[in-house]
Order: C-alpha cells, then sequence, then structure tokens
C-alpha cells in the first residue's frame, strides 16, 4: 500500500483512543527515501513549535545581509530553542518583523498554510502539519541545493534542536532510540492552554533515528486536549503511529 494509506490505517487506533473533541494531524518524511504522507490538513496554533520558524527567518534575513548572529541574538536564540524562552522569542519575533518577516521568510522556505499570530502573539501563528514538515525539510537538509538555509544557518539551528532541556524532550521523541547512530533525535515542542477554553495545544516537530538506524522528520499538531499530559500522549502515539507506516516490520521502540 502507499504510504499515505499506510499512515491512514496506522492512525485509526490513535483516533479511536484520543479524547473526545481532540483533534491531532501529522506528517512524516523517510529521509533516505523522501517519501512522505500526511494525515488530517487542519490548521492548529503552533505555541512554541513556531520558535524554529522564528529562528530560521532570523538566520535567513542574516544571510541576506551577509552576516552572521550577533552575540545577542544567539543568547536569544539559545535561550528560545533550548529552554524555550517567551521573552527571547518576542525579542526576536519583533527583529524579524513579526507575522510579515515570517510569512516572507516562509514564501522562500515553501510554507503555504502557515499564518503569523496577530501582533505580539507569535504563539498563536496557525500551521498544518505538512508546512511544518516542509520546513523541518529546510532546517535539516543535506545541501543548500534544496534549501533556502546555508550549511552554517542549518548545522546551527539543528544543534540547537538537539540540545533541548531535559523535561521538553518529550513528544516526536517518543519514536527514537538511545544510542542511534548521528543522535536519537532533534526536536522543538509547544504547548499551551487555551485561555478560553482550557484545552491544551500540544505539538512536536523534530528529526527521529529509528531502531534501524533510518532517520526521519515528524511533524504532529494538536489541540483539545484536557490536560498537557493527554496531548503529549496523543502526539507521542500518533508520531509512533506515523514511522510505522514505513517501518511496519522495525519493531518501534517506545520510549516512555
Amino acid at each position: 500500500m502507499e504510504p499515505g494509506t499506510l499512515l491512514s490505517e496506522a492512525m485509526k487506533p490513535v483516533i479511536a483512543a484520543a479524547e473526545e473533541g481532540a483533534e491531532v494531524s501529522v506528517a512524516v518524511l523517510d529521509i533516505a527515501s523522501g517519501d512522505r504522507a500526511a494525515f488530517g490538513d487542519g490548521a492548529f496554533e503552533t505555541a512554541s513549535i513556531v520558535k524554529v520558524d522564528i529562528l530560521a527567518t532570523l538566520l535567513l534575513q542574516a544571510q541576506d545581509e551577509n552576516r552572521g548572529l550577533t552575540a545577542r541574538e544567539k543568547q536569544y536564540a539559545t535561550s528560545m530553542i533550548d529552554v524555550s524562552d517567551n521573552a527571547s522569542a518576542s525579542a526576536l519575533w519583533t527583529e524579524i518583523g513579526e507575522a510579515k518577516g515570517l510569512a516572507a521568510a516562509n514564501k522562500r522556505f515553501g510554507l503555504t498554510d502557515t499564518e503569523g499570530g496577530a501582533g505580539t502573539l507569535w504563539g498563536l501563528t496557525r500551521t498544518t502539519a505538512a508546512d511544518q514538515l516542509t520546513l523541518l525539510q529546510q532546517v535539516f537538509a543535506d545541501t543548500g541545493e534544496s534549501s533556502a538555509l546555508s550549511e552554517a544557518s542549518r548545522t546551527y539551528l539543528q544543534g540547537l534542536m538537539g540540545s533541548v532541556a531535559e523535561g521538553q524532550d518529550w513528544g516526536v521523541s517518543a519514536v527514537a532510540v538511545t544510542g542511534a547512530t548521528g543522535g536519537r533525535f532533534a526536536l522543538k515542542n509547544g504547548w499551551l492552554p487555551r485561555t478560553a477554553t482550557g484545552l491544551w495545544v500540544i505539538n512536536s516537530i523534530g528529526r527521529v533515528s529509528v531502531a534501524d538506524e533510518r532517520e526521519f522528520l515528524v511533524a504532529v499538531v494538536s489541540n483539545g486536549n484536557t490536560t498537557k499530559a493527554k496531548g503529549i500522549s496523543l502526539v507521542e502515539s500518533a508520531g509512533r503511529a506515523a514511522v510505522s507506516a514505513f517501518t511496519p516490520k522495525s519493531g518501534i521502540t517506545d520510549r516512555t
């Protein structure tokens, strides 16, 4: 069967076990083959996964200006990705030109369904799993021919995503295997309780290495979760289902 069909089948038990009202969408790419699949095409609030997009935009703008990041920008970038510091994200959001700057970069990155949050509300940027997969392809591309980001920019962003703080390393990492060649995962997660409903937005995007040392890019977005813990469980289940569509016999290990 085609990967999309396999993914739809793999997601059936995930959807059946999800809370009533919770929604989830996932997109996955087999790095070696280039095959990809997606389940769901709705738009979701990004919460903190937009921080990858913010930094990618900053790096692209710096490339255009033929300069490296300043010490201050690097400090903000490290705090924004590694410990998900919101004040740092707000500072860089302003620096890139907020939603307008993000949109200009995303056009060059190939994202088509991502809309920046109004004003200073970067966390309410809306996106799709497919768009986040496209962004991951820009970040983890092997060559500059397939990415608007330079090798130095890609390496820098990959490094930060590979060193997120303990306690923030859940999500797509549930698919990864400890000790896999090249590091088991690099990711960024997002979590946000919506004030109006009390329900949680829980998202996770990144690169994972599985049991047979194959590597995948995985993006999972969700909303309508009654608790953060239940949202994390949903996202991790969706991530495992996504990779299983490409590795049905590989025996993916549950890290949790």
